[in-house]
């Protein structure tokens, strides 16, 4: 098996909607990011945490290898307080059980009954009671992941199952799935039956089967922004561009000015529409450094912001002709941001909580399914002048 399966668990959501994208894909340079990177040191934080609390090794180990991690370029000490908080998440669900669960950390799975030549690895597994739980810690700071029936953990549950029921036998009858993303302070569980689990299981062997295969028409959606192919993918193309085509048909007849349900549909199909862009934007530029010609474009110097070559000696130079230090230096305290971070949250509450305020943000226009409140121009303007008093 190769190091990343063709159908892997992560990808699920894309390739059960665009079954042919997998093999697209493969024809496609893997590049990683430093998000992905970052992501991956904050997992081997998490695991590395999580192992200590629940003594599966001791603390010199612990501590060998957060010095080892401690080397990496992206290393930041924000994946200790994050790792802290998953872990403290893991003892509170191990805790619920009557007695003592089974706990298990990266443990590969095998889902080729269900995906071909597919594998992945849970982040946490976790059985007692009757019931396998499976959390999966997510480091990035996007938007929170929805757990109801989300394919990548419940592949992870199939393969846990298939792994675990060797030794508990029909023991299990329910499955709870976890995402943490300490981040973004957002928790989310969801549970079935492991009848429902199979199921589903089933239901997605067809398409899984026609998704390695490369058979399948294209679909472009929400689930376009992590393919390789984004910002060159035909049927995205065709998707973003056709989607005005039939809307400027409507328009052309009517009224001169658009109407609110038309300005709506524009907001609609623009914003979709404004990501691509730039997305292929960034793919052209990427080509033509690469040395493929794009017809009508090239690649210029953006802007540019002078630097000091040796900042140290060009000030040690200005105060030796006689520049009054602080005519050179400001001396400015650091962001409520960066002194949060600094102390941590609770020791911040603690001792400076009582002096944060956060005043109404300026108002933004946002889909009616946005989990914010919609904007309230008295409250804010209250607000103000609270603050002035």
């Amino acid at each position: 098996m190769s190091e990343h399966a063709l159908l892997s668990p992560s990808s699920a959501h894309r390739w059960l909607k665009c079954l042919p994208s997998p093999r697209l894909e493969a024809t496609l340079p893997e590049r990683t990011s430093r998000d992905a990177e970052e992501g991956t040191l904050a997992h081997s934080v998490c695991e590395i945490s999580a192992k200590k609390k629940f003594k599966k090794i001791k603390a010199a180990a612990y501590n060998r290898e957060i010095k080892q991690l401690k080397k990496n370029e992206l290393w930041d000490d924000e994946m200790l307080r994050t790792a802290e908080t998953y872990v403290d998440h893991l003892a509170e669900r191990s805790m619920s059980f009557e007695s003592e669960p089974y706990v298990a950390f990266e443990v590969k799975v095998d889902l080729s009954d269900y995906a071909p030549e597919s594998f992945g690895r849970c982040d946490c597994v976790l059985i007692g009671g009757g019931t396998l739980i499976i959390t999966d810690y997510k480091h990035g700071k996007g938007v929170p992941v929805d757990v109801e029936w989300n394919p990548q953990l419940m592949l992870y549950a199939l393969g846990a199952l298939k792994l675990y029921q060797p030794l508990f036998g029909e023991a299990i009858k329910r499955v709870e799935l976890y995402v943490d993303q300490p981040r973004l302070g957002a928790y989310q569980n969801w549970g079935c039956s492991v009848d429902e689990l199979l199921a589903w299981g089933e239901e997605i062997k067809p398409k899984a089967r026609m998704a390695f295969a490369g058979f399948g028409e294209y679909k472009a959606g929400a689930w376009c922004r992590f393919c390789r192919a984004n910002g060159v993918c035909k049927a995205q193309a065709t998707q973003q561009i056709g989607a005005f085509d039939d809307f400027a048909a409507v328009i052309n007849q009517s009224a001169d000015l658009l109407t609110p349900e038309q300005m709506a549909e524009v907001l609609m199909k623009g914003e979709t529409l404004v990501d691509w862009y730039k997305t292929v934007k960034a793919k052209a530029l990427e080509s033509i450094l690469s040395g493929t010609q794009i017809p009508g474009y090239k690649a210029v110097e953006g802007r540019s912001v002078r630097a000091w070559s040796d900042q140290d000696k060009a000030l040690e130079k200005l105060t030796a002709a006689g520049i009054e230090r602080a005519a050179i230096y400001d001396s400015v305290p650091k962001t409520l941001a960066q002194i949060e971070k600094m102390l941590g949250k609770t020791k911040f509450g603690e001792l400076v909580g009582e002096f944060v305020i956060k005043p109404p943000g300026a108002p933004t226009l946002a889909s009616e399914n946005d989990p914010k409140p919609a904007y309230n121009s008295a409250a804010a303007d209250f607000a103000a002048v609270a603050e002035k008093e």
